[in-house]
């Protein structure tokens, strides 16, 4: 396992040359992409999202396509279409944007219900179905959206069951000032996204996948993990907790923490830190609760304080 973990190690440092003073937000969407997971990256303009994804799929040597969500996006621009060829006396399939291994969809939440489910389908199946005829995307396949949350106007706001697809959704926020300033230095004479080179290849990323899926999770964990979700669904503040898709996403994204520590096993810390990144998107707090003032992570974090910590050799 140390082999591919630290491969998945250089594929962050390249990232790093793009995003600066921001190592816990690549520390995630690499657990993700390593969990087959999808990402939502939540965040006013201008914080690095865009290029985080571009970056992660340089890295990677992945092949990679961009759509920038508009209102009048179809669905048809996601999955592909049919088109009569006059010479042939055949139709022939046109690829969406989805035939690739990284797709970055800018602002999902400016577009049409029925295209955002289009995008969600195949997220969710793997695969795409035009006039009747079903086409796998390429393996590995990654879905990195992005949602900016300020300014309603012309937007579409994804459901809780469109969102419970992404396995995390996380924040960049803005950059600490001293890096903000290495920020400006560097951006002055180059481009760093042009530093960025491949480190590995789509193999090499399924190959570190199926290890981090091969992780043990002993039953004290799992069992610690239930209790976790089960704690979201009675918190009293809550009118929505973590679904059992939400438990699944507890427990590979926990995977996939203790493969990047190089460790074979998850323990309790691996769970704790999974829980914020899986469950944030995935709770709704009552009206009681946000009129408070509370947030989802005040939540999360009550209850990880609360719930009883499973320790070596006990029976949980």
């Amino acid at each position: 396992m140390e082999k591919k973990s630290i491969k998945a190690h250089l594929v962050m440092d390249e990232v790093k040359k793009v995003i600066v003073g921001k190592d816990d937000c690549i520390e995630k969407v690499m657990a993700a992409i390593l969990a087959r997971g999808n990402v939502l990256l939540e965040d006013v303009p201008g914080v690095g999202k865009t290029e985080m994804a571009m970056a992660f799929s340089r890295a990677f040597g992945l092949k990679s396509n961009r759509i920038q969500f508009t209102p009048d996006v179809m669905p048809s621009d996601i999955t592909g279409f049919s088109m009569y060829r006059k010479e042939t006396g055949k139709f022939e399939y046109y690829p969406g944007v989805v035939m690739c291994n990284l797709l970055l969809a800018d602002e999902i939440n400016r577009t049409s219900p029925k295209t955002q489910s289009a995008l969600l389908e195949v997220m969710e199946e793997g695969n795409v179905t035009v006039d009747g005829i079903t086409r796998q995307v390429p393996k590995p396949f990654i879905v990195l959206a992005t949602q900016n949350p300020v300014g309603s106007y012309g937007t579409q706001r994804l459901p809780e069951a469109q969102m419970d697809r992404f396995l995390i959704c996380i924040t960049m926020g803005y950059p600490a000032v001293e890096d903000e300033v290495a920020l400006l230095k560097r951006r002055h004479t180059e481009r760093p996204l042009d530093a960025v080179t491949a480190v590995a290849d789509g193999e090499e990323l399924q190959q570190m996948q199926r290890e981090s899926e091969e992780t043990f999770i002993h039953d004290s964990i799992y069992r610690y993990m239930v209790a976790l979700s089960d704690a979201t669904r009675k918190h009293p503040a809550l009118e929505l907790g973590l679904s059992p898709r939400g438990t699944l996403a507890l427990g590979k994204m926990a995977r996939a923490y203790a493969f990047l520590c190089e460790r074979e096993y998850v323990v309790p810390q691996d769970v704790q830190k999974a829980l914020m990144d899986v469950g944030i998107h995935r709770i709704r707090l009552n009206q009681k609760a946000r009129l408070n003032g509370k947030t989802a992570a005040d939540i999360l974090k009550e209850i990880l304080n609360r719930v009883p910590v499973p320790k070596p050799g006990e029976k949980y």
